[in-house]
């Protein structure tokens, strides 16, 4: 029993959430220094982050595996702490005003979770194209192809407008189509699909770019429950103040 509660006692302490920030930031210097001198990480983009991790060499990215390893050890210690916080103040004290700060914690998961989902199925990828050219958009032989690219002049020869026709095919054909126009991307199929550059000549082409986050939800809901917690904690705080101030300056009787 004593193994066990000595891992317990690890994950609730205090001391193990501030020596693995200590450890993460030492791993991040460590990373700000690698990583200009290698040109393995000139790379890290082209693929979902786990894929780029899992072929890169031990003796280059050991400071991303010992911060994944780091990230682990906070998110239990997280946990363990915000369920010791809450059983030990749960009587005497305001709900809201309990689960605050919680809400807070829960917001660190979230945002890790994010980053989890986003490094094992995001897509970043910028590509010239031109019409009739293809692009796999997932492992299930999903693509994306250019059908059409319509690009409108004005009388002295610049490009006034343009529209760039798409379809999304699977392996039984067209599954939808849509059209990318300035400032307004195709957002189907959990991607974002965006023209940065087009030209006219020699022939019509388009610089594509295609990103995936499927972690974008996870972190917005994170971000938004980080506002309503800190919200509620500084009304909660400055009630509390208020009411104490109020009960210091009446007249004790004598």
């Amino acid at each position: 029993m004593k193994p066990l509660k000595n891992i317990t006692g690890f994950f609730f302490s205090l001391r193990t959430t501030l020596w693995s920030l200590f450890l993460l930031v030492a791993m991040f210097l460590a990373g700000a220094f690698i990583m200009p001198a290698r040109e393995e990480f000139q790379t890290i983009h082209s693929a979902p982050f786990s894929q780029w991790l899992a072929r890169q060499p031990l003796s280059v990215t050991w400071w991303l595996w010992c911060s994944l390893g780091i990230l682990l050890i906070l998110t239990v210690n997280t946990l363990f702490c915000s369920i010791e916080s809450i059983v030990k103040k749960r009587k005497g004290t305001n709900l809201l005003l309990l689960i605050s700060p919680q809400v807070i914690h829960i917001v660190f998961l979230f945002i890790l979770f994010a980053h989890l989902l986003s490094s094992a199925g995001g897509l970043s990828v910028v590509a010239a194209a031109n019409e009739g050219t293809m692009f796999g958009i997932s492992a299930e032989n999903d693509f994306l192809r250019i059908r059409d690219i319509s690009i409108f002049a004005s009388p002295d020869g610049y490009i006034s407008d343009w529209e760039v026709n798409i379809e999304y095919l699977s392996g039984q054909g067209v599954i939808l189509t849509d059209k990318i126009k300035p400032n307004q991307p195709s957002l189907q199929m959990g991607l974002n699909v965006n023209v940065k550059d087009i030209t006219a000549r020699p022939y019509k082409a388009v610089l594509l770019q295609i990103s995936k986050d499927p972690g974008a939800s996870w972190a917005l809901a994170g971000g938004i429950l980080f506002t309503i917690g800190i919200v509620t904690l500084i009304i909660f705080r400055m009630k509390t103040e208020r009411i104490s101030s109020r009960s210091t300056s009446l007249p004790h009787k004598p």
